[in-house]
């Protein structure tokens, strides 16, 4: 299961113990770290979770061992293994992010995710011209030396896969919203497995589990949070590429954008992300340009991250939770104003979200907002 794949050498225990956690009710990326971050080990938090938990309305049950048992089995199954994200080969760009996925499963080359990478998305019910240009895009960016990440949809993202696949030496990236066992879209079986075979494949969600609306967001923030810029080829206004190319934005990276005519509505998206500070972007050697001098201080404008407050591990080791339950309500609100309103310090704050979202009453947004539960 991957002992060696952790910087402080995991026991096979202790990994079998994170599984565990992560995969238990109410804990997402941000509570898990944290309860790493107070309790050590996986093995302490579980241990505390039903205290946490019980702070609700319901008693508080982590999730089963056999369940996990049974999980690892269909990981090997698939021929995938478990990469934990303070591994060395975890992506760093990745781990950067505020919410980047604690643990993931792959099949493939890991090293693709080491070199410079870029993130091309776009329209399902893409034109031609655009699926040939995202193709075109996808094998001169891989040609370059850049790894080519995307989500494996129809259209665009499809095309900018087969794109890089088809370059000498080319690399490109699959993550999908499924378990990484499970084709979707089925039609693209045969790239999946191309992918996983020549390329690397990714996911967040466990084996056996088949898409669901709410994965894909998750999904299009690690496509983000894997490359140092997100390139938009075509896209209606309210697509999920462009909920990409903001999270990128939010994470400090590039967002570029191709122009396309006023009259088709599937460029209107990236008319509009060019309105709002995306990059104009014309050839694969405007993207080349851009990314090879990325230092972290992107040119692009669009939906820069706010700023926040961080905590001391050491203090949230110790901390007490705060009373903010007369802050919060049904509408999100950025923890950093939970941190001014309270007058509290950050750690105490956070103790709170923390016991309030293991307990179901709490719900995390993108970009770091907070509310409670409906």
């Amino acid at each position: 299961m991957g002992a060696a794949d952790t910087k402080t050498e995991l026991s096979q225990q202790e990994a079998f113990a994170r599984i565990r956690l992560l995969r238990s009710p109410n804990i997402g990326p941000v509570s898990f770290r944290q309860l790493l971050a107070r309790f050590r080990t996986a093995n302490a938090a579980l241990e505390a979770l039903p205290e946490l938990g019980g702070k609700g309305k319901r008693t508080y049950r982590a999730a089963g061992q056999g369940k996990i048992e049974d999980e690892i089995e269909a990981v090997k199954r698939a021929g995938a293994r478990y990469l934990f994200h303070d591994s060395p080969d975890y992506p760093a760009l990745l781990a950067n992010h505020d919410s980047a996925p604690p643990i993931v499963t792959i099949r493939g080359n890991i090293g693709l995710a080491h070199q410079p990478s870029v993130a091309m998305v776009g329209a399902r019910n893409a034109s031609a011209a655009a699926v040939k240009l995202a193709r075109d895009f996808g094998a001169a960016l891989a040609e370059q030396g850049f790894t080519v990440v995307s989500g494996l949809a129809r259209g665009i993202d499809g095309a900018c896969h087969e794109g890089a696949l088809s370059a000498r030496g080319g690399g490109t990236i699959g993550v999908i919203a499924s378990g990484i066992d499970i084709a979707y879209p089925p039609q693209h079986a045969q790239l999946q497995e191309r992918i996983a075979t020549d390329g690397l494949l990714m996911a967040e969600q466990p084996p056996g589990t088949e898409p669901r609306g709410s994965h894909f967001p998750r999904r299009n923030r690690i496509i983000a949070g894997l490359a140092a810029g997100t390139l938009v080829v075509e896209a209606a206004p309210k697509s999920g590429s462009l909920i990409t190319a903001r999270l990128a934005g939010e994470a400090g990276r590039e967002v570029m954008a191709i122009p396309g005519s006023p009259l088709d509505a599937r460029s209107s998206g990236c008319n509009q992300l060019i309105r709002e500070g995306a990059v104009l972007v014309q050839s694969p050697e405007d993207v080349v340009e851009l990314l090879s001098g990325f230092d972290g201080s992107p040119k692009s404008s669009v939906n820069e991250g706010a700023s926040s407050f961080d905590y001391n591990v050491e203090e949230f080791a110790e901390a007490q939770p705060a009373d903010i339950g007369g802050l919060l309500t049904t509408a999100p609100v950025a923890v950093d104003e939970l941190i001014r309103q309270s007058g509290t310090n950050p750690a105490s704050v956070q103790m709170a979200l923390l016991e309030l979202e293991i307990s179901g009453e709490l719900v995390r947004h993108a970009g770091g907002g907070v509310s409670l539960a409906a």
